[in-house]
């Protein structure tokens, strides 16, 4: 059985009213299927040439790769960072059920 091209895709957010906040907008605007928020993150990164640890929220949100452009664009937009983390990954297999859903709940009505 073919399924459409599912991604899931990784962003990072500083704190869990952002996170929520942005997984709102991305299910709203039907750019996402379902964002999970885990909190308790710790990253360890380089900016500006200094090594920060910084607690984020990591949030995994389901889509396709139709939406992912505009996902991506809408994200970079509403992101209070200067350059999000937005990485995408292929989901080669799953549910079928499941992978239906997701691109079921982000067709773009339009």
């Amino acid at each position: 059985m073919s399924h459409p091209d599912v991604l899931l895709v990784l962003s990072t957010c500083p704190d869990m009213a952002t996170a929520r906040r942005l997984a709102g907008v991305m299910v709203e605007r039907r750019l996402a299927a379902c964002v999970n928020q885990l909190p308790g993150l710790g990253s360890t990164y380089r900016w500006e040439g200094k090594v920060a640890h910084e607690k984020e929220v990591l949030l995994l949100i389901k889509t396709t790769a139709e939406r992912y452009p505009a996902l991506a664009q809408t994200l970079a937009e509403l992101h209070p960072y200067e350059l999000p983390e937005i990485v995408a990954v292929p989901v080669t297999t799953g549910l079928p059920g499941y992978l239906a859903w997701v691109a079921e709940q982000t067709t773009d009505p339009a």
